[in-house]
């Protein structure tokens, strides 16, 4: 039987933080990788949350030194709005706190729309307007991440994900969608630890302390990340730092964690 102790190696939670230290580790990292991959650009999509946010400021920082070492990089941000986003300023204040070498816009909501008409063409109809909102949700962030790739394929990049331990957990990512990237500059951390690199970082404080959401879903605009957990993040960071959480909190993590393991594997090959 998987316990808590074995989901916290699983998804590699140092038992001691530095946000100082752990900065300057992932930084180095990110500049690691990017040097050795041949490659000279770090794509990521900006969208106002405190994990978008910390990600790209960590790879500007990357960009930046290595530069100062003699290499030709950059950092991309991408706004990849379904229309028009309702914390739009949320965005561009994260924007203006990170200082991308460029950034492209693009527009996701008529090639997720398209897409989905296509799907319903063909012949498959929703069980109601609830698993019709989610399935679309889906594929806007799918439609997302073709967008990352695309233009990290013409400018010689790597895109960046911004999975972290809490929504790994939890299973709370698109299975290629946000899921999908080729460097993930946040893994093994809890969302506390992702807002006190934030806050060394100087990520501003309104951005730190935004309640977190996907923001995928039509009909519940901005629904906060909890209220799809049935947890809080106070109790997911609890827990995988070792610490004792309620017995609905345990079990609902315990829960999420075993239903959503086909998202954290390969794909499965046969013999």
């Amino acid at each position: 039987m998987t316990t808590q102790q074995d989901i916290i190696a699983a998804l590699g939670v140092a038992p001691k933080f530095d946000a100082r230290q752990e900065t300057k580790r992932r930084v180095d990292f990110l500049k690691g990788y990017l040097s050795n991959s041949g490659m000279k650009t770090y794509v990521l999509g900006i969208s106002g949350g405190i994990d978008s946010t910390t990600a790209a400021m960590l790879a500007q920082q990357a960009v930046r030194e290595l530069r100062e070492e003699g290499r030709d990089t950059q950092f991309v941000a991408v706004r990849l709005p379904y229309g028009v986003q309702a914390d739009e300023h949320d965005a561009q204040a994260a924007l203006t706190a990170i200082g991308p070498d460029r950034v492209f816009t693009v527009d996701i909501k008529p090639a997720a729309d398209a897409m989905w008409q296509q799907i319903k063409a063909a012949g498959f109809v929703p069980t109601d307007t609830a698993q019709e909102d989610f399935l679309l949700g889906n594929v806007k962030a799918r439609q997302r991440m073709i967008a990352q790739f695309a233009l990290a394929g013409g400018l010689k990049g790597l895109v960046i994900g911004t999975d972290h331990a809490a929504e790994a957990v939890m299973g709370f990512f698109t299975k290629f969608g946000d899921g999908a990237a080729d460097i993930l500059p946040l893994a093994g951390l809890n969302k506390r630890r992702v807002r006190a690199i934030a806050n060394h970082l100087g990520v501003p404080g309104a951005l730190v302390s935004k309640v977190p959401t996907a923001d995928l879903e039509d009909n519940a605009p901005l629904r906060p990340d909890e209220d799809a957990y049935g947890v809080t993040y106070d109790e997911i960071d609890d827990f995988l730092e070792g610490k004792q959480v309620s017995a609905v909190g345990r079990d609902r993590i315990m829960q999420a964690y075993g239903k959503s393991a086909h998202k954290r594997e390969l794909p499965v090959a046969g013999s």
